[in-house]
């Protein structure tokens, strides 16, 4: 069952301006929710090649897998918490990451 999700990511202006003018090509967000974020960051930087959107909550990774549709090719979905970022990089063979975003 496809959900939408009304939530509107509140700090997208603040992060994009963060990452302007920056090359990522590998990206990790530690709580992806509905993928608001993600898709701005997406959109707005069409060099990362690997975007890690990271989320404790089923429901909200399976928002933002419907929202990110889009760059299904790009986009990996982990279901855990942030503050095992070194396992989930060490699991999935990631050395080295350009951008991090982790609310």
């Amino acid at each position: 069952m496809q959900q939408k999700s009304n939530h509107a990511p509140v700090m997208v202006a603040e992060m994009l301006k963060f990452f302007e003018g920056r090359s990522l090509k590998v990206f990790f967000e530690g709580t992806v929710g509905a993928g608001g974020h993600a898709q701005a960051i997406l959109e707005s930087h069409p060099e990362i090649e690997r975007y890690i959107a990271c989320d404790r909550d089923p429901e909200a990774l399976e928002l933002a897998e419907s929202r990110l549709e889009p760059w299904k090719d790009k986009v990996e979905f982990v279901r855990g918490n942030f503050a095992d970022l070194d396992t989930v990089l060490q699991k999935k063979g990631i050395k080295e990451v350009n951008g991090f975003f982790l609310t």
